[in-house]
């Protein structure tokens, strides 16, 4: 089987516990999650081989990372390292009307400081046949974007298919260019476009006649917007959006839709009613994750969607940034088995 392959930064992880602000106790949960680390956890959870790239420090943390990594059984083997930081991201769990909030501490951290050259990126692409990126890792640093660029170039010289989950965060682009600047040229790359509508929005100067964040959702107006991005970059085959109806922090409906340019042709996802969310982040990864196993293994287009989305609705009742679910937990899911009643 060939490789899957994604390049981005993991992080620590530091979680107020259940649902208490930050520093309400003294006690901060500590785990890693990272965009593409989530989704290479998730595919090889599903049975494919993967490679993770990014860049560590060189001490404790780096190697802790590393081995949990490992655990998951995701190549390790091409990781940078070099003498800077670990990123932290801090999180506090929302409910009812009190949302989620992320604060990031990634500024000098290791994979702002990596460059195209620290990758043996023949040997990294020698058996791919996917790269998967995110628009988190060029929200870094414009070191970050032009790591992202060069190896987006060697994969498509390679014949590898490139997916990007754009995942606009306000919070990253803050060292002098817009999202747009730098997201839209990367898109020449790109054939399976990953997002929900605000990503589109935001990452690629593209409008939605669509409040965000609402509670009721126009399938016409997605479907408008994915033929749209597919007219506007020609190399692109697929968008994929997640349709998110968000009523609270503990209560979202979750479905999703995708274009595939090769029938012209709009599918959509069952929805699933998410009440008693335990952990929204990493939901979006493992829609991501889900959507590549099932392109990378044929499924057909229905099936695939159902799969991703299915994928992804299991990942709202997880703690920590990682879907630990496997292929055939999600085939159960969607075909029918929703009772959580207890096996034995």
């Amino acid at each position: 089987m060939k490789n899957v392959v994604t390049l981005g930064e993991i992080m620590l992880r530091l979680k107020s516990p259940g649902h208490q602000r930050l520093f309400q106790s003294n006690i901060l949960e500590a785990t890693f999650g990272g965009s593409e680390a989530n989704v290479a956890v998730s595919i090889s959870n599903y049975g494919l081989p993967t490679i993770f790239i990014t860049a560590l420090p060189k001490n404790t943390l780096g190697d802790a990372v590393i081995q949990e990594l490992r655990s998951f059984g995701v190549g390790v083997a091409y990781i940078a390292r070099n003498d800077k930081r670990l990123g932290v991201y801090y999180l506090e769990t929302g409910s009812g009307p009190r949302p989620s909030n992320v604060i990031y501490d990634r500024a000098d951290s290791s994979i702002n400081h990596a460059n195209a050259e620290d990758f043996n990126w023949n040997n990294i692409f020698n058996n791919a046949q996917w790269l998967h990126i995110s628009g988190i890792t060029p929200a870094l640093s414009q070191n970050s974007a032009n790591l992202t660029e060069s190896a987006m170039k060697i994969a498509e010289k390679k014949g590898i298919t490139i997916s990007c989950d754009l995942n606009y965060r306000s919070k990253l682009w803050k060292y002098g260019k817009s999202a747009p600047e730098i997201m839209r040229p990367l898109m020449k790359y790109v054939k399976v476009i990953i997002a929900n509508e605000e990503d589109i929005q935001n990452s690629l100067d593209f409008q939605l006649d669509q409040k965000i964040g609402g509670t009721k959702l126009d399938e016409n107006k997605y479907d408008n917007l994915a033929r749209r991005v597919v007219e506007h970059y020609s190399n692109v085959e697929i968008v994929a959006i997640s349709l998110r109806e968000s009523f609270s922090a503990d209560f979202n409906r979750w479905g999703a839709m995708y274009y595939r340019k090769k029938e012209d042709k709009s599918y959509f996802s069952r929805k699933y009613e998410l009440k008693n969310i335990v952990d929204r982040v990493g939901g979006g990864d493992s829609f991501a994750a889900g959507l590549i196993y099932a392109l990378c293994t044929n499924m057909d287009a229905q099936a695939a969607l159902e799969f991703a989305v299915g994928a992804s609705a299991l990942k709202h009742t997880i703690p920590g940034d990682v879907n630990r679910v496997s292929k055939d937990e999600v085939l159960r899911l969607i075909k029918g088995d929703r009772s959580g009643r207890v096996k034995r």
